[in-house]
């Protein structure tokens, strides 16, 4: 298993080198806006547009600046300085991580206790109306845009321009240790927004596999010699739970992808906000150093799946 993981390791680190290059080509070489064009001001005059690319280091060669960027980030943990407030992305990051990380932890525990729990209930209410409307809620909740369900939450229940005001609306984020309560209500509305679609397939995809499980040979055994149902049910759960292991590794790209634009719609000050205000503002070293820090994410997140196969699945062994 140690190993298997530090293999695992290794190849996340070339992948993310990968990343990085992807990114410096994408934002240097494909057409797009100049960062000191942009930061020139609206009449930029050659001579500016020159002492500001020397400035941002951008009159460097395109193998020096990816070389020093590489080397900033293996040795110091730079990932560079922004282009309009010359703070650096790293600090940027980290005053707003804590809050994407309250976002999407809560969302995932919220999508996996209520994609699981409404799943089990529709496999044991099969056919039955629980089971119909609740697979209906799961394909309106999988095909709304998440924008959209953000929007509608807040013309439905936010508490300034709310139909029933009930949860604090856009713009109340604060800080856990500032006042607990109050950051625990500004998140209700944005963790259920954000884990809408992604409970709602793992309620499909938990029905459909426990559906399949409970007609196996063993559940049937189990059930011929006496086990009480919730034993038998507890079987079948555990069998069926290994696929929606393997969702949850990819998932969290997509949880990722989605905080954007949930922070955007409730003004949250996370890394998702920042990543899209720099993508307007052509900050091309901030959105370099958030796509790094997703992909980070999103390769940990997936080697700690492979992981739990382990002590899920008997038959799976690593070497």
């Amino acid at each position: 298993m140690t190993a298997y993981v530090i293999r695992r390791d290794l190849w996340g680190i070339q992948l993310l080198i990968i990343v990085c290059a992807l990114t410096f080509v994408l934002f240097r070489v494909l057409p797009t806006g100049n960062p000191a064009v942009l930061r020139a001001g609206r009449d930029p005059q050659p001579k500016l547009i020159k002492e500001i690319e020397v400035t941002l280091g951008l009159n460097k060669t395109l193998p020096t600046q990816f070389w020093e960027y590489l080397k900033g980030i293996a040795l110091h943990f730079n990932l560079g300085y922004s282009y309009y407030s010359q703070e650096s992305v790293l600090n940027l990051i980290r005053e707003r991580l804590p809050a994407t990380i309250s976002l999407t932890i809560g969302s995932a525990i919220l999508w996996m206790v209520a994609g699981m729990g409404v799943g089990i209930i529709s496999a044991i209410k099969r056919h039955s109306i629980v089971d119909r409307l609740s697979m209906g809620a799961a394909l309106v909740a999988v095909s709304a845009p998440t924008f959209w369900l953000g929007l509608l939450a807040l013309l439905l229940f936010a508490s300034d321009i709310g139909k029933f005001k009930i949860f604090p609306g856009a713009g109340s984020y604060v800080g856990l240790t500032y006042d607990p309560w109050k950051w625990f209500t500004s998140l209700i509305m944005p963790w259920c927004v954000l884990a809408a679609s992604s409970a709602a397939i793992f309620a499909r995809l938990m029905r459909g596999n426990l559906l399949e499980v409970m007609d196996e040979d063993y559940i049937r055994t189990a059930r011929a010699k006496g086990l009480p149902e919730r034993g038998v049910l507890r079987q079948g759960v555990r069998s069926s739970i290994n696929p929606i292991v393997t969702l949850l590794g990819l998932e969290v790209g997509i949880l990722l992808g989605g905080a954007i634009l949930v922070e955007t719609v409730f003004n949250i000050p996370g890394v998702g906000r920042l990543g899209y205000v720099s993508i307007i503002n052509a900050d091309f070293s901030v959105i370099q150093g958030t796509v790094l820090l997703a992909a980070m994410f999103i390769i940990v997140a997936n080697i700690v799946v492979d992981v739990l196969y382990a002590y899920l699945d008997p038959r799976v062994r690593y070497s």
